[in-house]
């Protein structure tokens, strides 16, 4: 089905609206307050649109639109529903806010358990994790967007008092989430022959490069960037001896929670106590993505515009950028590490550290490398052929390809998901795990910033037939009855044959929240100048230059009898041809429409004044 991100969206606000209002008034629910993650989540499948896109904002009564009105008519009338939503955030602040008043980051019931017959102790479940420091830059920068408009135009007194606390606790939640993020960055040195540098070898080289050429080439690729990693991270990291030795190999990216040992990060804003960090310091690839895509927020066009950082929080988003653009550049040149034959090629991923194999790492790995080619100027050789990783991973993952009987796939991906370890976890209580089961709504947001990102109209075509082939997949994974309806997520919806075990949650806010980031990005994609064709460039400037000649031609004939009707065609036809003219550049193809009603238009007077001529 065709992605239509303005009634899609209207769509699931509308859900959205149903599922989380009572009598106009935000409901948590029964799950509610019980991870900071899903409750982000859920808050930004509504403020993430309502910042991001124009037509659906809600922070300005009067602008308003009327169909986004009736979508979210039991959150309130057009007046009270910014008023309820600062009420929403306000209650997110103070439950995910400890006995010391300050913010907490907890994973809570996103955690789990490697032993089905044994419980995480509350501690564990207290655990900060690096998807809730990400979800709240992104809440916490929306918020302060939100509430910047706002106050503007409300006059109610107690909405004023609620927003000046609104946003100090937000702007306290939002420094302590860039601080984290800071103590839960990792780099990791291993010697080439340890269990780890045998892996990330064998990754690199193929089966067609020894343990001594990947290294050889490990130091070529990667000298510059080691030294900007041991020369310019400092803040909440301290950068082992074993980067400076070339002949070892490292990785680096965001550990699942703060790093153990990671010093406290120096800041002049009140942050409160930085807790002790339990991660092992290995990066992983999930929590790299989750991380990188938070921070990306923080130097965005909106954030620089509205100017919603401090000049404390300012210097730790150019830390996080640091960071963000060294991991960029390790793992696109990790993904590309030989030429001939790219390791992303090689699906699935074993990732070197953790020792598990996935097309989920793969599709993280991709989603990196998105990253990359976004910020740089990408080759068409690189688009087509992360183009071809795509479809290869929906085809994989049972999402454009039949179901087979008892398909593992659907278990692996999709039902139970990738488990992971969570190492150093286990010093509060048993092994702990996080699973991934959003594998669909991550290959569309990949999808799609790919075809943001493509100015190559085969690849961009590819893109958008793949696009919409996931999101119809997705679509059908809506719950249909119940608690819930509208939102995400029935797997048996998209596999009615596969044995599927009831929801443990009504919803997942994961996944909702990704299709909702999808519709944002989709909305872009949609407002971007469409590609432009050389060919069909070269074919409307021919046109509109023969067309710009006859009509010359034809101004030098004299006006028939009618001649007020044969001015107003030839005006009509001017202008058509002006605007033509002036669309070529960006718009080839409309142009070369017009330059075809210009020419019909043309032929027909011809023609008129032919058979006028015959009948004298």
């Amino acid at each position: 089905m065709q992605i239509k991100p303005r009634q899609n969206l209207l769509d699931i606000w509308h859900a959205l609206a149903r599922h989380s209002f009572q009598q106009e008034q935000w409901d948590w629910g029964e799950w509610g307050g019980k991870s900071s993650v899903a409750d982000a989540e859920r808050l930004l499948c509504l403020l993430y649109p309502a910042t991001e896109i124009p037509e659906f904002r809600l922070d300005d009564p009067d602008t308003t639109q009327q169909d986004v009105q009736q979508a979210l008519k039991k959150a309130g009338g057009r007046i009270d529903l910014p008023a309820n939503l600062v009420k929403a955030a306000s209650e997110f602040m103070r439950t995910h806010t400890g006995e010391d008043k300050w913010p907490t980051f907890a994973g809570g019931y996103y955690f789990g358990c490697a032993d089905s017959n044994e419980e995480l102790t509350e501690d564990q479940r207290r655990l900060g994790v690096v998807d809730s420091f990400s979800m709240s830059i992104t809440l916490c920068l929306a918020t302060l967007g939100f509430l910047k408009v706002y106050e503007t135009r409300t006059r109610r007194l107690d909405i004023r008092e609620t927003i000046a606390e609104l946003r100090a606790d937000t702007s306290h939640r939002l420094t302590a989430a860039m601080v984290s993020l800071l103590r839960s960055f990792a780099v990791n040195a291993f010697d080439i022959d340890s269990p780890q540098g045998r892996n990330l070898g064998e990754l690199l080289g193929q089966g067609r490069l020894s343990q001594r050429q990947v290294l050889g080439m490990f130091q070529s690729r990667f000298r510059a960037l080691r030294a900007a990693i041991v020369e310019g991270v400092s803040l909440g990291i301290d950068v082992e001896e074993g980067l400076k030795d070339e002949n070892q190999l490292f990785e680096c990216g965001w550990a699942w929670s703060l790093v153990r040992d990671a010093p406290e990060v120096e800041i002049d804003e009140p942050v409160g106590p930085q807790p002790d960090g339990v991660a092992a310091p290995v990066p992983y690839l999930y929590f790299t993505v989750v991380a990188l895509d938070g921070i990306e927020d923080l130097f965005s066009e909106r954030t620089l515009t509205l100017g919603l950082l401090s000049t404390e929080q300012q210097r730790l988003a150019e830390a996080l950028r640091l960071r963000w653009e060294l991991t960029q550049r390790y793992w696109s040149g990790v993904a590309r590490f030989d030429s001939d034959r790219w390791p992303l090629e090689d699906i699935p991923w074993r990732t070197s550290g953790q020792e598990l194999g996935s097309e989920y790492f793969s599709l993280s790995v991709a989603a990196i490398l998105v990253h990359d080619l976004m910020r740089r100027r990408a080759t068409d050789d690189d688009l087509a052929r992360t183009v071809s990783v795509m479809e290869r991973l929906a085809e994989r993952g049972r999402i454009t390809s039949r179901m087979t009987r008892d398909d593992p796939m659907v278990h692996r991906l999709h039902n139970v998901g990738v488990r992971l370890p969570l190492p150093g976890g286990e010093r509060l209580g048993p092994p702990m795990t996080w699973s991934l089961t959003d594998f669909s709504a991550q290959l569309l947001k990949r999808t799609i910033q790919l075809c943001t990102l493509s100015r190559n109209l085969a690849s961009h075509d590819r893109l958008l037939g793949l696009a919409e082939e996931v999101f119809d997949h997705l679509w059908c994974r809506r719950i249909g009855e119940g608690e819930g309806t509208g939102l995400w997520d029935d797997v048996h919806g998209a596999y009615p044959g596969a044995e599927i075990p009831e929801r443990r949650v009504p919803v997942s806010w994961t996944i909702t929240e990704g299709v909702v980031e999808v519709m944002v990005q989709a909305h872009r994609m949609y407002r971007q100048p469409p590609i432009r064709s050389l060919e069909i460039t070269e074919l409307a400037g021919a046109l509109l230059s023969e067309a710009g000649h006859l009509l010359g031609s034809e101004q030098m004939e004299s006006a028939p009898v009618d001649g007020s009707r044969h001015g107003m065609e030839l005006r009509n036809i001017e202008l058509k041809l002006r605007r033509a003219r002036r669309l070529l550049d960006q718009q080839p193809g409309t142009a070369y429409a017009l330059a075809l009603d210009v020419l019909g238009q043309l032929d027909a007077l011809a023609r008129a004044r032919e058979a006028a001529t015959r009948g004298r």
